[in-house]
């Protein structure tokens, strides 16, 4: 007894201890991007001063700085590193206002400095402010699609950047998060027997995210999704059964889905070797989460993205919902819900039909004092 009244004040220094070290690590973590040059110049005085603010969480007081080093030296050669230390400022700040300060200062950087490496670094860090501020996959997706956004363009806009590959990765994980709210939709309808609603989703996801760590669960849901709607579908369920045993092989349902396709008198295709090389790839690199992982995961705001891919090529493009198969479409009509627009060449109905407008205005007024008569203008 007399151990354990000892050993709880003993824990809680020792938690105590270690929460302070953590709170100094956290104050004085490095500034990522110091002006290296030696040099007492004033404006790099006033650099390094904001610099040593920033990273000892006095960041109003380095913002007042670096405004007066930009005001006062207009012509420095470190005005851009200036102006990337105020949105850093305000990126380490962290709460949700100094998260959209963080954003809008660095969309000013890259707007004003667009062929500089921190333009690119600039972009990876609205990426990941985005990031941040990402739900689970079964609530809202606001930021999870700002977020692939704002990786995507990192990518498009700065391809051969050192940010370049994680930033494909920041792309991996957030489409595993899209994909897998997808997915969980898909197997709600799928459990309540809708097949219809079950495979129009299930269907985007395979076509639009096959990178998913649950591509071969969602392809035998949408197999059996197709399966159930009559013979009509044959061929669809066919279809997904192929693509598991072909791009999944590794897969614990290739072998049911190998069944399925005999079943059907389908074809079996052969493994792709690339697909296959992929797959081991991902199971020997899989992140998995440990115990104290899963039972924080109840209680956390944040996505777990432990699962995502870690090789392949992300999709570059964003979901595109598959038009439902119970709506009928003209022949040769796209099957996706796309809005197009096309630019008129010749002469329209506008320019070779009356104006209606003017028809109404010409056409003969009612007799007020004997509705039934027409009088003429």
């Amino acid at each position: 007894m007399k151990l354990h009244r000892n050993w709880i004040p003993c824990g809680l220094a020792m938690m105590a201890a270690v929460a302070l070290t953590s709170s100094c690590g956290f104050h004085h973590k490095k500034y990522e991007n110091p002006i290296t040059k030696d040099t007492e110049q004033p404006d790099k005085v006033l650099f390094d001063k904001a610099v040593n603010d920033i990273e000892h969480g006095r960041f109003e007081v380095a913002r007042l700085t670096l405004n007066t080093l930009m005001n006062t030296y207009d012509q420095s050669e470190y005005m851009a590193k200036a102006k990337l230390a105020i949105a850093d400022s305000w990126y380490r700040e962290g709460d949700s206002h100094g998260l959209a300060q963080a954003e809008a200062e660095y969309k000013d950087f890259i707007l004003f400095y667009p062929t500089m490496e921190e333009s690119a670094e600039a972009q990876e860090k609205v990426c990941l402010i985005q990031i941040k501020q990402m739900e689970k996959a079964d609530r809202d997706a606001t930021h999870t699609v700002r977020a692939e956004e704002e990786c995507r363009t990192l990518l498009t806009q700065f391809p051969n950047s050192k940010f370049a590959p994680q930033g494909a990765q920041m792309l991996r994980n957030i489409q595993e998060v899209l994909a897998d709210g997808e997915y969980q939709v898909g197997s709600f309808y799928y459990s309540k027997g809708v097949y219809y609603s079950a495979a129009n989703r299930l269907q985007g996801v395979a076509n639009h995210y096959p990178l998913y760590s649950k591509a071969d669960q969602n392809l035998w849901k949408l197999g059996d999704a197709w399966g159930r709607l009559g013979p009509r579908f044959r061929d669809r369920a066919a279809d997904a059964y192929t693509r598991l045993v072909r791009d999944y092989p590794l897969s614990p349902l290739a072998d049911a889905a190998k069944k399925k396709l005999k079943e059907m008198e389908k074809p079996i295709p052969d493994p792709d070797p690339v697909a296959m090389a992929r797959q081991k790839y991902e199971l020997e690199n899989q992140d998995k989460p440990g115990m104290l992982g899963h039972f924080w995961g109840v209680f956390r705001h944040s996505p777990d993205m432990s699962m995502a891919a870690k090789s392949g090529q992300p999709a570059m493009e964003s979901l595109k919902p598959e038009t439902p198969v119970t709506v009928r479409l003209p022949a040769g009509a796209a099957t996706s819900s796309d809005v197009t627009a096309t630019t008129i060449t010749g002469p329209s109905a506008l320019d070779t039909k009356p104006d209606a407008r003017q028809s109404q205005q010409n056409a003969p007024k009612p007799d007020q004092t004997n509705p039934g008569v027409q009088t003429s203008k």
